[in-house]
């Protein structure tokens, strides 16, 4: 079974891989098209849920586990 060191490792490379990739192909970069400033103002108001809304407003692909877990990444990072 893998460590975490080394499955950390791996997940990175695979993920630098998937970079390249996508530069190669054109595929702009999902997670840098959100826009945090309206995201960020509702969660110093306290307005959780509406945020989460904005968010997947924004990236409509996003789950609303990922547009949650995303959001409450974001207010952990406040």
């Amino acid at each position: 079974m893998f460590d975490n060191f080394r499955f950390e490792r791996r997940l990175g490379r695979l993920e630098n891989k998937i970079d390249l990739i996508m530069r190669h192909l054109g595929i702009p970069d999902p997670s840098g098209s959100i826009d945090y400033s309206g995201i960020d103002e509702l969660l110093r108001r306290g307005k959780k849920i509406q945020a989460i809304k904005l968010y997947r407003d924004q990236d409509p692909l996003a789950s609303l586990v990922e547009a949650k877990d995303a959001v409450e990444a974001r207010a952990g990072r406040r």
